[in-house]
């Protein structure tokens, strides 16, 4: 067992019989009182926000977290199948690790995967994905106000907002965690 002063933003933590993954922990030494951790931790299964305060010495459990890039290969049904790109292993990974993102997922694109003792508990994909658009209305001639944003879809079958001057056939670079338009990518 490790103690509280050894746990660094990003651990994942096994709290209360759940996993954790820390997203800030903080030591604080509120005038003459005891010093302590304030920790704001995230629910690897469920996404809740936990927080609580460890004491400094307080033991807690670092779990054993393995992280491995993959390469998407297809869906199937509610996993996704990835391969080890070092062993050429296949795994079934479960879609919801990858939360609202994996709607821009693209054969072929690499993701990263952790793994607590062979069990899948984490996916990220991405920060961006270059996609092809399949389906926009075209611009009206005339309309030319600034901002504006019409509805397109996606090779991956997601719908996002784009500028008025992107057609069928574009590529554009899109944000996979808000799912919003960044750019016309060329060529």
């Amino acid at each position: 067992m490790a103690k509280a002063s050894d746990v660094k933003n990003g651990n994942v933590l096994r709290f209360n019989g759940e996993l954790v993954q820390v997203e800030e922990f903080l030591h604080r030494t509120p005038g003459n009182l005891r010093a302590f951790y304030q920790a704001r931790m995230r629910n690897v299964k469920s996404g809740k926000l936990v927080e609580y305060r460890f004491r400094t010495d307080e033991e807690v459990d670092i779990a054993r977290v393995e992280t491995s890039n993959y390469q998407y290969l297809y869906e199937d049904g509610d996993a996704l199948v990835v391969m080890d790109n070092e062993t050429y292993d296949q795994h079934n990974i479960p879609k919801t690790l990858f939360g609202s993102a994996v709607k821009f997922l693209k054969e072929g694109m690499n993701v990263v995967i952790a793994f607590e003792s062979d069990e899948p508990i984490m996916g990220t994909v991405p920060g961006s994905a270059e996609l092809e658009i399949t389906y926009t209305e075209p611009a009206v001639k005339g309309d030319t106000s600034t901002g504006a944003l019409k509805n397109a879809t996606v090779e991956t079958g997601a719908e996002i907002r784009v500028p008025l001057f992107i057609n069928i056939g574009d590529k554009v670079k899109v944000d996979t965690a808000t799912g919003t338009y960044v750019e016309r990518v060329k060529g």
